[in-house]
């Protein structure tokens, strides 16, 4: 074995626990800049290898950054927990239905504001609607379950629903309205298979139907008029502003970032939300992140893992389309749980530069690193927050082994049937 090789494993493993662990609350993009530095420093990686990565990278980063910004500042204007209530009220008070309008809430966040969006802030809007509706902490349950899972396995319309996706197409130059067209029957499939199997898991532990009588009035919850109203208005601009800039080849950052700036402006000149909480809680790590490990990964990569994972990918284009597809997904889901979905999503893109195969083993490889966090705590960078947070702020404590039950008995069938939607 290439000592080379060995040596780049063993840093990416190191790196990972670094981000896993974060010993003295050390920020997940140092952890990844200590990772790229050890690389550097052992002649894995060089400066041009810097270059090469920024170059990939940027365009995702900032993009992935200016969308939460956007969505946080939504937060605070009370745009999230109007729909929340809306939602609730719609259902009657009847929590099976309840259940269903909210996957298809986080369904619809998760498709503007990227799945971070919907896991952090959606997950909380609702713990607070049941628990004032005095439903109890095991009935709440299945609520914050469906609201993180909905969260990825929903993020599969659009380049800018995940930053797996927006990494992937900038990588491969897939465009704005090519991407949506090839995704939207798998995401439909995924929302409905996500419906299904979440509402058959959690029957028995949904509430019958909850107190009403203390569910606040939607309006009181808004605390920036103007941007609540122009909220919707700027969904549908920004939508086909992402649509045309595809069209002319632009990076959807170009779009994403102005935007997320003039909002910054409006709220700052409104003065009815706070805007320090949205600053200070938009991901400025992730662009450390997306460097450092991606940087680690170029290196192990290139050591010998991309030769490994293409060869891989080789065999399984001699087999039939649907089985090529479904076969790689599950084998990039697999790879996403285990190591994270962003090093296993450049690690994938990685591999198929290399494969000459069909360019549904690209989307493939998107499919499962949406779908595949869902199987363990560290497939993805959200939900490791999520978890923490529950934890934190409601005291609602998800075991590792409760996750993986959860995420596997629902999560795979979900992503079968999602696999088998994108090969036809």
């Amino acid at each position: 074995m290439n000592l080379f090789f060995l040596l780049s494993v063993i840093i990416f493993v190191g790196t990972l626990l670094l981000v896993i662990l974060r010993p003295k609350n050390i920020g997940i993009g140092y952890s990844a800049l200590i990772g790229a530095a050890i690389s550097f420093i052992f002649g894995i990686i060089n400066f041009q290898d810097i270059v090469t990565v920024w170059d990939i990278i940027w365009n995702a980063t900032f993009t992935f950054v200016a969308i939460i910004i956007i969505s946080l500042i939504l937060d605070e204007a009370g745009v999230f927990e109007f729909a929340a209530i809306k939602v609730a009220k719609f259902s009657g008070g009847n929590g099976k239905v309840l259940l269903i309008l909210v996957i298809l809430l986080g369904a619809g966040i998760s498709a503007v504001f990227a799945n971070d969006g919907t896991a952090l802030i959606l997950t909380p809007i609702i713990y607070l609607l049941l628990r004032r509706a005095n439903v109890e902490q095991k009935r709440i349950i299945p609520f914050i379950m469906a609201t993180g899972f909905i969260a990825d396995s929903s993020s599969l319309p659009l380049i800018i629903s995940n930053l797996v996706n927006i990494i992937t197409a900038g990588y491969f130059g897939i465009s704005f309205m090519e991407y949506a067209f090839k995704m939207l029957l798998p995401d439909v499939v995924s929302i409905l298979a996500s419906v299904v199997f979440l509402y058959l898991f959690y029957r028995k532990e949904i509430p019958g139907f909850f107190d009403m009588s203390k569910m606040r009035d939607e309006h009181t919850v808004i605390r920036d008029p103007f941007i609540f109203r122009i909220s919707l208005p700027m969904i549908i601009i920004l939508l086909l502003a992402y649509s045309l800039g595809g069209y002319f080849s632009l990076p959807v950052s170009i779009i994403a970032v102005p935007a997320s700036v003039l909002l910054l402006l409006i709220a700052r000149i409104n003065r009815k939300v706070d805007l320090a909480k949205p600053l200070k809680e938009a991901p400025w790590q992730i662009v450390l992140f997306s460097l450092g490990m991606y940087l680690v990964v170029f290196g192990m990569g290139r050591e010998g893992m991309t030769q490994i994972l293409s060869g891989v990918l080789n065999s399984m284009n001699t087999l039939y389309p649907p089985l090529r597809v479904l076969f790689s997904g599950y084998l990039f889901a697999a790879i996403a749980g285990i190591m994270n979905n962003l090093p296993s999503i450049m690690l994938g893109n990685l591999a198929l530069s290399s494969v000459h195969g069909p360019l549904n083993l690209v989307y493939a490889n998107v499919v499962g690193n949406d779908i595949g966090p869902k199987f363990t705590p560290i497939g993805s960078l959200a939900t490791l927050v999520w978890i923490h947070t529950l934890n934190r702020k409601s005291g609602i404590r998800i075991s590792t082994g409760y996750y993986m039950k959860v995420g596997f008995i629902i999560g795979f069938p979900v992503l079968t049937l999602t696999l088998l939607s994108l090969s036809i």
